[in-house]
């Protein structure tokens, strides 16, 4: 990097910051600042939606797996993103906007507490948010390995650069700022992705050409769609995953459909962010395919191709921009995360634990939501500095291994519980799917893991947790349905077509997270 380079990257922080401090006016509640008032528009929510959903860990973990196997990068990954979202776009986003337009929630998880109980609310809020900071500090190790490459840094150094300016704008400014520089990060994106396609595409000459470069030596394998550890079972696996994982598992995802104004609005959004992911990831993977005929990467793991043809290939200043598009997918994903969890924290967990939480002003509310963003941000960032460590392993096996593999035991009694199909699952299921899941997980990846010889494969470490809590949820709720009149009133209230329409009266029970602060939320 030269000057013109740090210029760049410079002016892209003080644009962030700057976006941060206008959207603080707009910011007068805690509903503002979780769901944006719901009055964001389909169009912004559906780019947010996307822009959320990816980080540095493309250009390093997943650019690893592009430079060794080929396109089976997007074929396992981008691809089942794409259709999972698809389908969430019908089955999940319009019932995610009614909890907040009909329940008048601004977590994801608030409305738990009557659809099961406080103790099921309690369950999911506390490990969603545990299992977040492991998730995010993979990506500021991501941004941080980047940076490193281009600037020398260390990785602490790296880790706290961006956490910091992270920090300023999502913390004051909330899910608009969040939203808007999303927006700014996509147009830099778009720039910086398009000139490097364009970089790697002329250099294809000396190769056979644009269509003839896949008969090299170098790419002998790379155009199969399934190959090494990525067969069907992986991207079947992989697929259920991430349908629920990116309709609203992991929470930040959900927050973009509650923000618009209703739930056709978030259906749009979310077909939006799948065309994004079917089309976009394209023209990002394709410079990673072709890296094994540019460079020769330095890692076992490939993780630093992509960082090592940006250098070689683009002059200074579109370098700058390139590396600002990496700051682009991180700090959209973390501060995304960051606020997703302060709103589970404020609304979920805080009214629980502390007596005086219940009876916080609009005030009190939101000056606690942006100091619980900061914890949340210190925490991923303390989390970040122990990848690599014997505990986490590299990035892409923390993304991987331990998100894909422990989102489903989280995700399925918050998704299916939407659902009019599983209305007879109650606490019970909701709990025995959440533990069982979680044992699951830890069983086929240490005990079990560590007794097969070569060990378990990768699509059965990360699927049989949600499969273990698919079978369970449904199971225990034929066993032991607890389908009480109160949740199937709160289950009609969220399916009912149309925003306008009648629905039941939820008979609301007297209970620790009730108060001041959830009546602030009303519209």
């Amino acid at each position: 990097m030269n000057g013109l380079d740090w210029a760049v990257l410079i002016g892209y922080f003080a644009v962030m910051v700057a976006i941060g401090v206008w959207s603080h006016k707009r910011v007068d509640n805690v509903s503002d600042f979780f769901t944006a008032g719901g009055k964001m528009p389909w169009w912004l929510s559906g780019i947010s939606h996307h822009m959320s959903g990816y980080s540095a860990v493309m250009f390093t973990g997943y650019a690893g797996i592009a430079y060794t196997y080929g396109v089976t990068s997007f074929v396992t990954w981008s691809f089942p993103i794409a259709l999972g979202i698809a389908i969430g776009s019908k089955l999940f986003a319009p019932r995610i906007n009614r909890l907040r337009s009909r329940l008048h929630v601004a977590s994801p998880l608030e409305y738990l507490k009557n659809r099961y109980d406080l103790k099921t609310q309690q369950a999911l809020a506390w490990s969603g948010m545990l299992l977040k900071i492991v998730d995010v500090g993979a990506k500021w190790a991501a941004i941080a390995t980047l940076l490193s490459v281009f600037t020398g840094i260390s990785l602490n150094q790296g880790i706290l650069i961006t956490g910091a300016i992270t920090a300023v704008y999502c913390t004051i400014g909330g899910l608009w700022a969040d939203a808007l520089t999303e927006l700014g990060q996509f147009i830099i994106q778009l720039l910086a992705g398009v000139a490097m396609f364009i970089a790697v595409a002329v250099r294809l000459d000396n190769h056979g050409g644009f269509f003839g470069v896949w008969d090299s030596p170098e790419l002998q394998g790379h155009e199969k769609p399934l190959v090494g550890p990525y067969g069907t079972v992986f991207l079947l696996a992989f697929l259920f995953i991430k349908l629920f994982e990116y309709n609203g598992g992991m929470l930040n995802q959900a927050q973009r459909y509650m923000a618009t104004r209703n739930a056709y609005q978030a259906e749009r959004s979310a077909r939006l962010s799948a065309i994004l992911w079917l089309v976009w990831p394209l023209v990002l993977f394709f410079p990673m395919w072709m890296s094994p005929l540019l460079v020769e990467s330095q890692k076992p793991d490939g993780s630093d191709s992509y960082a090592l043809m940006t250098e070689q290939l683009l002059p200074h200043g579109l370098l700058g921009l390139v590396i600002v598009g990496f700051f682009s997918h991180t700090m959209a994903m973390c501060s995304s995360d960051a606020n997703a969890i302060a709103a589970v924290f404020t609304r979920d967990c805080a009214p629980v634990i502390w007596a005086r939480a219940r009876t916080w002003s609009q005030g009190q509310g939101l000056r606690v939501a942006r100091i619980a963003t900061v914890v949340f941000l210190g925490l991923s960032m303390a989390a970040a500095t122990q990848v690599n460590s014997p505990a986490f392993k590299d990035i892409i096996t923390v993304v991987i291994k331990w998100v894909a593999g422990l989102m489903g035991p989280m995700a399925i009694p918050m998704m299916l519980g939407l659902l009019r199909t599983f209305r007879r699952s109650g606490p019970t299921a909701a709990l025995v799917s959440w533990s069982m899941g979680l044992l699951a997980f830890w069983l086929v990846n240490y005990p079990i893991n560590w007794n097969v010889e070569g060990g378990v494969p990768l699509q059965y470490q990360v699927s049989v947790p949600l499969a273990v809590s698919l079978v369970l949820y449904v199971l225990v709720g034929y066993i032991k349905p607890e389908d009480t009149p109160e949740r199937l009133a709160l289950i009609e209230k969220i399916n009912t077509d149309g925003d306008g329409a009648a629905a039941a009266a939820i008979p609301t029970p007297a209970g620790p997270a009730d108060g001041a602060v959830r009546t602030t939320l009303k519209e």
